[in-house]
Protein backbone atom coordinates (compact mmCIF):
# COMPACT_ATOMS: atom_id res chain seq x y z
CA UNK A 1 0.00 0.00 0.00
CA UNK A 2 1.11 3.79 -1.14
CA UNK A 3 2.01 5.47 1.53
CA UNK A 4 1.69 9.36 1.98
CA UNK A 5 4.08 11.47 2.87
CA UNK A 6 3.90 13.48 6.35
CA UNK A 7 6.89 15.96 5.60
CA UNK A 8 5.88 19.39 6.41
CA UNK A 9 5.89 20.81 2.67
CA UNK A 10 2.61 17.90 2.50
CA UNK A 11 0.87 19.33 5.44
CA UNK A 12 0.98 22.96 4.11
CA UNK A 13 -0.15 21.61 1.04
CA UNK A 14 -3.42 19.64 2.13
CA UNK A 15 -5.67 22.34 1.60
CA UNK A 16 -5.63 22.22 -1.51
CA UNK A 17 -6.55 18.70 -1.81
CA UNK A 18 -9.79 19.53 0.31
CA UNK A 19 -13.41 19.99 -1.29
CA UNK A 20 -13.64 23.86 -2.09
CA UNK A 21 -16.87 23.59 0.13
CA UNK A 22 -15.16 22.36 3.39
CA UNK A 23 -12.89 25.79 2.44
CA UNK A 24 -15.31 28.12 2.34
CA UNK A 25 -18.14 27.74 5.09
CA UNK A 26 -20.43 30.46 4.90
CA UNK A 27 -20.63 32.42 8.12
CA UNK A 28 -23.30 33.96 9.98
CA UNK A 29 -26.29 32.83 9.51
CA UNK A 30 -25.80 30.24 6.93
CA UNK A 31 -28.96 30.11 6.26
CA UNK A 32 -30.72 29.61 9.71
CA UNK A 33 -33.95 31.01 10.62
CA UNK A 34 -33.99 34.05 13.07
CA UNK A 35 -36.49 34.48 15.32
CA UNK A 36 -38.04 38.32 15.83
CA UNK A 37 -39.73 38.51 18.91
CA UNK A 38 -42.55 40.92 19.41
CA UNK A 39 -44.34 41.07 22.57
CA UNK A 40 -47.49 42.49 21.63
CA UNK A 41 -50.37 39.99 19.87
CA UNK A 42 -50.97 39.78 15.83
CA UNK A 43 -52.29 43.06 14.17
CA UNK A 44 -50.40 45.28 16.53
CA UNK A 45 -48.32 48.16 15.08
CA UNK A 46 -45.28 46.75 16.66
CA UNK A 47 -46.52 43.32 14.80
CA UNK A 48 -47.16 44.89 11.52
CA UNK A 49 -43.79 47.09 11.47
CA UNK A 50 -41.90 43.54 12.58
CA UNK A 51 -43.80 41.42 9.43
CA UNK A 52 -42.72 44.45 7.20
CA UNK A 53 -39.20 44.45 7.76
CA UNK A 54 -38.75 40.43 8.19
CA UNK A 55 -38.76 39.80 4.70
CA UNK A 56 -36.56 42.26 3.86
CA UNK A 57 -33.90 41.83 6.36
CA UNK A 58 -34.08 38.54 5.49
CA UNK A 59 -33.33 38.91 1.59
CA UNK A 60 -30.55 41.30 3.04
CA UNK A 61 -29.13 38.50 5.25
CA UNK A 62 -29.85 35.36 3.29
CA UNK A 63 -32.34 34.08 5.55
CA UNK A 64 -35.47 34.08 6.80
CA UNK A 65 -36.77 36.03 9.53
CA UNK A 66 -40.00 34.75 11.31
CA UNK A 67 -41.92 37.10 13.95
CA UNK A 68 -42.73 35.35 17.05
CA UNK A 69 -45.49 36.91 19.05
CA UNK A 70 -44.40 36.63 22.96
CA UNK A 71 -47.53 38.68 24.86
CA UNK A 72 -48.05 39.27 28.27
CA UNK A 73 -46.40 41.10 31.60
CA UNK A 74 -47.87 44.46 30.21
CA UNK A 75 -45.95 43.57 27.03
CA UNK A 76 -42.29 42.84 28.74
CA UNK A 77 -42.73 39.23 28.20
CA UNK A 78 -40.55 39.21 24.31
CA UNK A 79 -38.16 41.52 25.95
CA UNK A 80 -37.17 39.27 28.95
CA UNK A 81 -37.34 36.36 26.84
CA UNK A 82 -35.05 37.87 24.23
CA UNK A 83 -32.62 39.71 26.92
CA UNK A 84 -32.45 36.03 28.38
CA UNK A 85 -31.23 34.33 24.78
CA UNK A 86 -28.21 33.80 23.90
CA UNK A 87 -26.15 36.59 22.00
CA UNK A 88 -25.36 34.73 18.62
CA UNK A 89 -27.94 36.73 16.32
CA UNK A 90 -30.48 34.41 16.05
CA UNK A 91 -32.89 35.91 18.54
CA UNK A 92 -33.68 39.50 17.94
CA UNK A 93 -36.88 41.90 20.03
CA UNK A 94 -39.22 44.00 17.92
CA UNK A 95 -38.02 46.96 20.47
CA UNK A 96 -40.59 49.18 21.66
CA UNK A 97 -40.91 52.11 23.55
CA UNK A 98 -43.63 50.42 26.10
CA UNK A 99 -41.04 47.59 26.97
CA UNK A 100 -37.54 49.70 26.90
CA UNK A 101 -39.32 52.58 27.70
CA UNK A 102 -42.78 53.01 29.79
CA UNK A 103 -42.47 50.23 31.84
CA UNK A 104 -39.65 50.59 33.66
CA UNK A 105 -41.12 53.55 35.34
CA UNK A 106 -44.22 51.75 36.12
CA UNK A 107 -44.03 48.42 36.97
CA UNK A 108 -41.77 47.18 39.84
CA UNK A 109 -38.94 44.56 39.56
CA UNK A 110 -38.93 44.20 35.86
CA UNK A 111 -36.62 41.84 35.22
CA UNK A 112 -34.13 43.55 32.88
CA UNK A 113 -32.22 46.54 32.34
CA UNK A 114 -33.80 47.77 28.68
CA UNK A 115 -30.71 49.34 28.13
CA UNK A 116 -27.54 46.70 29.72
CA UNK A 117 -29.14 43.85 28.52
CA UNK A 118 -29.39 44.53 24.98
CA UNK A 119 -27.54 45.72 21.74
CA UNK A 120 -29.64 47.81 20.35
CA UNK A 121 -29.48 47.87 16.37
CA UNK A 122 -31.75 50.42 14.88
CA UNK A 123 -34.80 52.21 14.27
CA UNK A 124 -37.62 50.87 12.20
CA UNK A 125 -40.46 53.75 12.71
CA UNK A 126 -42.46 55.70 14.93
CA UNK A 127 -45.91 56.46 15.57
CA UNK A 128 -47.40 59.86 17.85
CA UNK A 129 -49.45 59.21 20.49
CA UNK A 130 -52.47 61.26 19.74
CA UNK A 131 -55.42 63.08 21.42
CA UNK A 132 -58.84 62.68 19.39
CA UNK A 133 -62.70 63.67 19.91
CA UNK A 134 -65.43 62.94 17.84
CA UNK A 135 -65.86 65.11 14.43
CA UNK A 136 -69.17 66.01 16.10
CA UNK A 137 -67.57 67.19 19.31
CA UNK A 138 -67.40 70.44 20.80
CA UNK A 139 -63.90 70.93 21.17
CA UNK A 140 -62.36 71.90 17.93
CA UNK A 141 -58.84 71.62 19.46
CA UNK A 142 -56.38 70.63 22.11
CA UNK A 143 -56.39 74.35 24.18
CA UNK A 144 -60.30 74.17 24.18
CA UNK A 145 -60.72 71.00 25.90
CA UNK A 146 -58.22 71.93 28.62
CA UNK A 147 -59.35 74.88 29.25
CA UNK A 148 -63.15 72.99 30.28
CA UNK A 149 -61.32 70.62 32.06
CA UNK A 150 -60.64 72.98 34.55
CA UNK A 151 -63.68 73.28 35.49
CA UNK A 152 -65.83 70.25 34.91
CA UNK A 153 -64.90 66.33 34.35
CA UNK A 154 -63.77 65.77 30.96
CA UNK A 155 -63.31 61.82 30.63
CA UNK A 156 -60.67 60.68 27.85
CA UNK A 157 -59.62 56.91 27.16
CA UNK A 158 -56.35 55.20 27.13
CA UNK A 159 -54.69 51.44 26.60
CA UNK A 160 -54.60 50.88 30.41
CA UNK A 161 -52.76 52.16 33.90
CA UNK A 162 -49.67 52.90 33.13
CA UNK A 163 -49.83 52.95 29.44
CA UNK A 164 -48.25 55.10 27.32
CA UNK A 165 -51.28 57.28 26.57
CA UNK A 166 -52.14 57.12 30.26
CA UNK A 167 -48.48 58.61 31.20
CA UNK A 168 -49.12 61.19 28.42
CA UNK A 169 -52.68 62.10 29.69
CA UNK A 170 -51.56 62.57 33.27
CA UNK A 171 -48.01 64.92 31.65
CA UNK A 172 -50.78 66.77 30.11
CA UNK A 173 -53.42 67.52 33.04
CA UNK A 174 -50.42 68.52 35.28
CA UNK A 175 -48.28 70.88 32.47
CA UNK A 176 -52.06 72.41 31.68
CA UNK A 177 -53.99 72.78 34.83
CA UNK A 178 -56.46 70.77 33.81
CA UNK A 179 -57.81 68.81 37.00
CA UNK A 180 -60.27 67.55 35.80
CA UNK A 181 -59.33 65.59 32.90
CA UNK A 182 -59.87 62.11 34.16
CA UNK A 183 -58.63 59.31 33.02
CA UNK A 184 -60.96 56.20 31.86
CA UNK A 185 -58.36 53.02 31.43
CA UNK A 186 -59.53 50.61 28.90
CA UNK A 187 -57.91 46.55 27.98
CA UNK A 188 -56.93 47.85 24.33
CA UNK A 189 -57.67 51.06 22.48
CA UNK A 190 -60.34 49.28 20.46
CA UNK A 191 -62.74 48.75 23.49
CA UNK A 192 -61.83 52.79 24.23
CA UNK A 193 -62.87 53.35 20.72
CA UNK A 194 -66.04 51.86 20.80
CA UNK A 195 -66.95 53.99 24.02
CA UNK A 196 -65.54 56.93 22.89
CA UNK A 197 -68.01 56.81 19.31
CA UNK A 198 -70.98 55.50 21.91
CA UNK A 199 -69.95 58.91 23.76
CA UNK A 200 -68.93 57.65 26.99
CA UNK A 201 -65.93 59.34 27.14
CA UNK A 202 -65.32 62.53 25.54
CA UNK A 203 -61.62 62.09 24.47
CA UNK A 204 -59.14 59.15 23.75
CA UNK A 205 -55.26 58.94 23.97
CA UNK A 206 -54.06 56.64 21.08
CA UNK A 207 -51.68 55.73 18.86
CA UNK A 208 -52.08 57.01 15.34
CA UNK A 209 -51.85 53.87 13.25
CA UNK A 210 -55.39 52.85 15.06
CA UNK A 211 -57.07 56.05 14.30
CA UNK A 212 -55.65 57.02 10.49
CA UNK A 213 -59.29 55.66 8.80
CA UNK A 214 -61.46 57.48 11.42
CA UNK A 215 -58.96 60.72 10.85
CA UNK A 216 -59.34 60.70 7.25
CA UNK A 217 -63.47 60.05 6.84
CA UNK A 218 -63.61 62.71 9.67
CA UNK A 219 -65.25 60.61 12.31
CA UNK A 220 -62.92 61.11 14.49
CA UNK A 221 -60.97 65.02 14.79
CA UNK A 222 -57.27 65.20 15.78
CA UNK A 223 -56.74 67.70 18.15
CA UNK A 224 -52.97 67.31 19.19
CA UNK A 225 -49.88 64.78 18.32
CA UNK A 226 -47.07 63.82 20.97
CA UNK A 227 -44.07 63.73 17.99
CA UNK A 228 -41.72 66.55 17.79
CA UNK A 229 -42.76 67.40 14.65
CA UNK A 230 -46.48 67.40 13.28
CA UNK A 231 -47.77 64.90 10.85
CA UNK A 232 -47.01 65.00 7.50
CA UNK A 233 -50.68 63.47 6.78
CA UNK A 234 -52.63 65.73 9.63
CA UNK A 235 -50.62 69.63 9.44
CA UNK A 236 -53.33 70.79 11.06
CA UNK A 237 -52.72 68.72 14.16
CA UNK A 238 -50.07 71.11 16.62
CA UNK A 239 -47.36 69.03 19.11
CA UNK A 240 -47.79 69.11 22.38
CA UNK A 241 -44.79 71.05 22.81
CA UNK A 242 -46.48 74.00 20.31
CA UNK A 243 -49.24 73.83 23.13
CA UNK A 244 -46.39 74.63 25.61
CA UNK A 245 -45.79 71.05 26.92
CA UNK A 246 -42.80 69.44 25.14
CA UNK A 247 -42.24 67.28 28.51
CA UNK A 248 -44.84 65.38 26.56
CA UNK A 249 -42.97 64.75 23.60
CA UNK A 250 -42.61 61.09 22.62
CA UNK A 251 -43.24 58.29 20.17
CA UNK A 252 -44.25 55.12 20.16
CA UNK A 253 -41.23 53.63 18.47
CA UNK A 254 -40.23 50.62 17.04
CA UNK A 255 -36.60 49.11 16.25
CA UNK A 256 -34.40 46.27 16.15
CA UNK A 257 -32.52 45.02 19.24
CA UNK A 258 -30.63 41.58 20.51
CA UNK A 259 -29.01 40.04 23.33
CA UNK A 260 -26.21 42.06 25.08
CA UNK A 261 -22.62 40.81 24.07
CA UNK A 262 -23.49 40.49 20.70
CA UNK A 263 -20.18 39.64 18.33
CA UNK A 264 -19.54 42.89 16.20
CA UNK A 265 -19.26 41.34 13.06
CA UNK A 266 -23.05 40.10 13.46
CA UNK A 267 -24.20 43.37 14.75
CA UNK A 268 -22.54 45.30 11.97
CA UNK A 269 -24.28 42.90 9.53
CA UNK A 270 -27.84 43.67 10.85
CA UNK A 271 -27.09 47.39 11.24
CA UNK A 272 -25.94 47.38 7.45
CA UNK A 273 -28.98 46.10 6.47
CA UNK A 274 -31.79 47.94 7.90
CA UNK A 275 -31.32 51.31 5.87
CA UNK A 276 -31.82 48.71 2.44
CA UNK A 277 -34.87 47.35 4.00
CA UNK A 278 -36.47 50.60 5.51
CA UNK A 279 -35.72 51.92 1.73
CA UNK A 280 -37.85 49.50 -0.28
CA UNK A 281 -41.00 51.18 -1.86
CA UNK A 282 -43.59 48.98 -0.25
CA UNK A 283 -41.81 49.16 3.50
CA UNK A 284 -41.91 53.39 2.75
CA UNK A 285 -45.30 52.93 1.34
CA UNK A 286 -46.84 51.16 4.57
CA UNK A 287 -45.01 53.17 6.57
CA UNK A 288 -46.56 56.51 5.10
CA UNK A 289 -50.08 54.63 5.36
CA UNK A 290 -49.46 53.78 8.94
CA UNK A 291 -48.13 57.58 9.89
CA UNK A 292 -45.23 56.16 11.42
CA UNK A 293 -42.50 57.03 9.01
CA UNK A 294 -39.03 57.33 11.49
CA UNK A 295 -36.75 60.40 11.56
CA UNK A 296 -34.25 61.00 8.68
CA UNK A 297 -31.72 59.77 9.13
CA UNK A 298 -33.02 57.34 11.38
CA UNK A 299 -30.11 56.19 14.83
CA UNK A 300 -28.90 53.36 14.17
CA UNK A 301 -26.19 51.41 16.60
CA UNK A 302 -24.91 53.68 19.09
CA UNK A 303 -26.76 56.51 18.09
CA UNK A 304 -29.73 54.43 18.77
CA UNK A 305 -28.38 52.91 22.07
CA UNK A 306 -28.29 56.63 23.42
CA UNK A 307 -31.88 57.21 21.64
CA UNK A 308 -33.59 54.42 23.85
CA UNK A 309 -31.46 55.12 27.27
CA UNK A 310 -32.50 58.78 27.10
CA UNK A 311 -35.98 57.99 26.16
CA UNK A 312 -35.88 55.56 29.23
CA UNK A 313 -34.47 57.47 31.76
CA UNK A 314 -37.39 60.42 30.59
CA UNK A 315 -40.01 58.53 30.74
CA UNK A 316 -39.05 56.57 34.11
CA UNK A 317 -39.12 60.35 35.43
CA UNK A 318 -42.16 60.96 34.06
CA UNK A 319 -43.95 58.08 35.59
CA UNK A 320 -42.64 58.16 39.20
CA UNK A 321 -43.25 62.04 39.34
CA UNK A 322 -47.06 61.49 38.41
CA UNK A 323 -46.56 58.06 41.12
CA UNK A 324 -48.38 55.90 38.36
CA UNK A 325 -47.37 52.46 39.38
CA UNK A 326 -48.99 49.19 37.71
CA UNK A 327 -49.82 46.19 40.60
Amino acid sequence: MQSFPTSRRAILALPALLPAAAMAQPSWPNRQPIRFIAGFPAGGLADAIGRLFAGPLGEALGTSVVVENRTGASCTLGADAVAKAAPDGFTLAVSHAIPFGFAPGVLPGIPYDPVADFTHLGLLAEAPTVTVVLGRSPYRGMREMLEAAKSRPVRYGSFGVGSAEHIMGAVVQRASGATQLDHIPYRGTTPALQDLMAGQIEALNAPITTLVPQLRDGSLRLLAVSSEARVAAFPDAPTLAELGMPQATHTQWIGISAPRNLPGPIAERIIAAIPGAAAQPLVQQRLTEFASTPRSPAPLGAEFTRFVAGFRDHWVAMARAEGIVVG
